[in-house]
């Protein structure tokens, strides 16, 4: 009888953001936003 055992140990690091990525994804996720209000007015237009 063989008994085959595996261990894994998986270890999760926090990623630092640089200024430069906090801006840009600033910049997106306010784009996303604006991009969305609108296609939501323009719902409210057509209905």
């Amino acid at each position: 009888m063989t008994l085959n055992i595996f261990f894994f140990s998986i270890t999760f690091k926090k990623r630092e953001v640089s200024l430069q990525e906090a801006v840009q994804q600033e910049m997106v996720e306010k784009l996303y936003e604006e991009n969305k209000d609108r296609q939501i007015s323009m719902q409210h237009f057509m209905y």
